[in-house]
This record gives C-alpha cells, structure tokens and sequence, in this order.
C-alpha cells in the first residue's frame, strides 16, 4: 500500500514538471506601452487614413480632416505652436437611420492613392485602446486584428453614447494566437480597420466622431536559446542571401 501510494506521488510530481516545464516561456514579461499612430496629421506620418461606408450615405459624405483639438485629460490646454496638436475627425450623413457603418483604415503615406495596408503590432498585444470624442448618439465602434493565419478578428472597442472626450479599451482574448508552436514562435497581429457603427433607434443625419491616439499595452518578452537568431526569418534571408 505505502509503495503504491507512493508511485502515485512520483507520478503526480512528474506531471507537474511536465506541465510547468511547457509553460515556462510564458512566466517571464516584459509589458511596453506602445503609440500605433497618434492621429496628428504629422507631415512624417507613416499612415493617411481613408474610409469607406455602407449603403445609403449621403453624397459628399464621410468628409475627414485633422483639426485643431485634443483631449484635456491626456494632453491639459496648453497649445505649442512649434509642435500643434491635432486630432482625426470623421463627419457622417447617411440617408435613412439603420445599421449603417463607416470604416477607417490606413494607407501608406508614400503612396496616398494605394490601397489599404495593415499596421504590424510589435510583441505579443494584451490590449489595446484611443481616444474617442462622442455626441452622446447611440453609436459604437469596432476594431478589426487579422492574426498570422490570415483571419481577422472583429473586437468591439466600444459604446461612444457619451459626451465629450473618453479612453476606450479592449482587452485581447487569448483565443486570438500570436505565437506558433515551431519556430519562428512570434506571429504578432496587424491592425486592419475601425468600424463606426449607426443604430436604428439613432438618428444619422449629420454627427461627428473625433480619434486621438492609438495605443498598445504589448509583451515584448521573447525567449531566448542556443541558436535563437535562426529562428528570426530576416536573419536567416541575410544569411542564405549572403
């Protein structure tokens, strides 16, 4: 009896150094606050931003322009002329109320008159999160991730039936992968769009959404192993190209 129990207790620490042993990557972080785009119209932006609508918008509808705004809460009052803030501002009109949408995406801005592309999100995203100024209409938004296997991922950022200016955030949920099990492990996400939704029990005849910055909290933490700079695909190209 004493000898079976005791099988059963080496038994029960193996499988715990199994267990923790597989895990033993995701003990150690290394959490960054990132800024993905700070909306400001800079002249050395990476990114211009366009959109694009569902049926029934208004002719001449969405205009954008970046104006001279931003949140207190984040920024106070004071205005530099040498370095002027500025937030992205969208003005919506659709034709008739209903589940009606805007989509702001990112273009190149050495080629504005290309198509869209993603923005790569560095490390391993927990949650992401922007400013959003509201009208108090009952509005919402979502943000759409594509993960290294090509499927995007429709997160909702949130509600903008408020006043004024407020943080949104949405934390990513661990179903989304962002890592592989061969190597290289790192499958980081890229940034896709944001989609403005309108409500039936809304009005839409003429509304404004303002956003200002774009922001990561993102693991930075890779580990690190005899021959780890084989598993970094820009190395290994140097090292066959060479």
């Amino acid at each position: 009896m004493r000898q079976t129990s005791f099988k059963i207790l080496c038994l029960i620490v193996w499988a715990c150094i199994v267990v923790f042993s597989g895990y033993s990557d995701d003990v150690f972080i290394s959490l960054e606050s990132r800024i993905l785009e700070s909306f400001n119209g800079d002249d050395d932006a990476s990114y211009v931003w366009r959109t694009d609508t569902s049926r029934f918008i208004t002719e001449g509808f969405p205009r954008v322009s970046y104006i001279d705004a931003w949140p207190v809460s984040l920024f106070g009052y004071a205005r530099d002329s040498n370095n002027p803030l500025r937030s992205f501002g969208i003005n919506g009109r659709f034709d008739r109320m209903g589940y009606n949408w805007i989509d702001v995406f990112p273009v190149s801005a050495s080629d504005p008159d290309g198509g869209a592309v993603e923005i790569p999100i560095p490390g391993r995203v927990q949650s992401l999160d922007m400013w959003v100024w509201g009208a108090n209409l009952r509005y919402y938004i979502e943000v759409f991730l594509r993960d290294y296997r090509g499927v995007v991922h429709t997160l909702r950022l949130g509600d903008i039936s408020y006043q004024g200016w407020r943080n949104l955030r949405v934390g990513i949920p661990t179903s989304i992968p962002q890592a592989r099990r061969t190597l290289p492990s790192y499958a980081g996400l890229t940034f896709v769009k944001f989609r403005i939704w309108t409500q039936p029990v809304e009005r839409v005849d003429d509304f404004y959404v303002y956003f200002k910055q774009l922001k990561i909290l993102t693991d930075m933490y890779e580990n690190l192993f005899d021959g780890n700079e084989l598993a970094d695909p820009d190395n290994v190209n140097r090292l066959w190209n060479n």
